[in-house]
């Protein structure tokens, strides 16, 4: 038996570039330890499992070590596959019934248009380590139900972060969120993700984090329409628009390869 599987760089229209997801489609469930294992094996930020049901999918997100709760990138190159395997017309919306609820995605020319759930920062104290893990004093700290938010200085603060992945990695949460405001023109802000803990230590782009980054930096800028980067090696580029409780992030995706799991 042989199973559909994608490589797939999100939120970039160049190949090598993006952050790299897998997208497996499966014709009815299967076990979480297999997931695992299969999204262990492809060894990148994120693997999604796609199953049909009535009215859209059901999607499963894996890192090479855990299950997550929400992923955009992976959320963003799953909608791709699907339209760009003729499983979907161009035309069509997709829906995604997840472990964050359902989420939606549609085409708009070269970009895909996300619908998720907004998950905004509170005020909170750093935890005893962070600052010595980062290597710098946070301006700001905050902590969404997923993960830590700091601000720094600046982008070039941002750009030159070497983490200590194994003091960061004993902090309790997802992730660890670094952003600034922009300085490159054309842009409201940057950021990077760290998340040891999750078995990640950087995440080339990251659709989820900016669940949080967006409403942050709406508030800061006063600006509801925000255009984000992510200052990975790989870099990414993301269209934001803040919905009170949801946001709207749009992003390209270009396919890497496609193949056959053998069962």
């Amino acid at each position: 038996m042989a199973l559909q599987i994608f490589q797939v760089d999100a939120f970039t229209e160049e190949p090598y570039s993006g952050n790299p997801a897998a997208v497996c489609i499966l014709p009815r469930p299967r076990a979480a330890r297999w997931m695992q294992r299969v999204a262990a094996e492809m060894n990148l930020s994120e693997t999604a499992f796609l199953v049909p049901r009535d009215a859209g999918y059901n999607l499963r997100w894996f890192t090479p070590t855990v299950e997550v709760d929400l992923c955009g990138h992976a959320t963003l190159v799953s909608a791709h596959v699907l339209w760009e395997s003729g499983y979907l017309k161009p035309h069509e919306q997709v829906r995604f019934y997840t472990r964050s609820g359902l989420l939606t995605a549609e085409r708009q020319g070269d970009w895909i248009e996300m619908d998720f759930p907004a998950t905004p920062e509170r005020v909170a104290q750093a935890p005893a380590g962070l600052g010595r893990a980062l290597g710098l004093a946070p301006k700001y700290v905050g902590r969404s139900k997923f993960d830590f938010l700091v601000e720094v200085d600046s982008e070039a603060t941002v750009r030159k972060l070497k983490p200590d992945f194994t003091r960061l990695g004993k902090i309790a949460a997802r992730g660890v969120i670094v952003t600034s405001k922009a300085t490159t023109p054309g842009f409201d802000f940057v950021s990077r993700f760290f998340a040891p803990a999750s078995g990640v230590n950087e995440d080339p782009v990251t659709g989820s984090s900016h669940t949080t980054l967006v409403p942050y930096w709406r508030n800061v800028l006063g600006k509801d329409i925000l255009t984000a980067m992510q200052l990975s090696k790989r870099r990414g580029e993301l269209k934001c628009k803040y919905l009170n409780d949801r946001v709207e992030i749009s992003g390209k995706a270009k396919t890497y390869l496609s193949g056959e799991i053998i069962i």
